[in-house]
């Protein structure tokens, strides 16, 4: 495993990241609290796509979010600088799509076929089963877990992000999920010092 970076500066030209699952784990919701969190608060011109085919019912999902402090003239993603894999399927799928020295995050509590040594590994689903009390936030783990890894976007950004998205009353509960995904990331990062 490689060690995580303290802050990663997001390049005049483009700076791509993958969110990848599977149908339902919420990675297109994500990936427009991500986008919101880096382009509202964090002042980056930012563009978000997904797909949605049959995937939106199951089997590998993806969204897509560029990030740039220049304009932005193709949304898609071509190589990404950073891949979320919630998912086994969402790995076999999109890992070629990674660039060489590209970030790898994965859920290894449901990805256990990792084609390399080079990743960080949290247990999204886990985390939120054990610690939030409901699957459905291993998202927004996964989102506190990017923001603490990387340095793209702040805790508070995300966090504000996904406040104003969430379902009224589930505030509390989000806002713990954040912090917690931000907070494993924290702690990986001190254990590879």
């Amino acid at each position: 495993m490689t060690k995580l970076l303290d802050k990663i500066e997001v390049p005049q030209d483009r700076f791509e990241l993958r969110l990848s699952g599977s149908g339902g784990q919420g990675m297109i919701f994500a990936s427009v609290i991500l986008g919101e969190a880096i382009g509202l608060a964090e002042g980056k011109n930012v563009v978000q796509s997904q797909s949605y085919g049959p995937e939106a019912r199951g089997g590998a999902s993806k969204s897509d979010v560029v990030v740039s402090a220049n304009e932005i003239f193709y949304p898609k993603a071509m190589k990404l600088d950073l891949l979320l894999a919630m998912t086994q399927e969402s790995m076999d799928k999109y890992y070629g799509d990674l660039k060489e020295d590209g970030i790898l995050i994965v859920d290894t509590s449901l990805v256990t076929e990792i084609p390399t040594d080079k990743y960080y590994g949290f247990e999204f689903t886990r985390l939120a089963r054990n610690e939030i009390g409901h699957i459905m936030v291993a998202n927004v783990i996964a989102l506190g877990a990017i923001a603490g890894a990387t340095g793209i976007v702040s805790l508070e950004s995300v966090t504000d992000a996904v406040i104003a998205k969430a379902p009224k009353g589930t505030e509390d509960k989000n806002r713990k999920a954040v912090k917690l995904g931000y907070d494993e990331a924290l702690k990986l990062k001190e254990k590879n010092k």
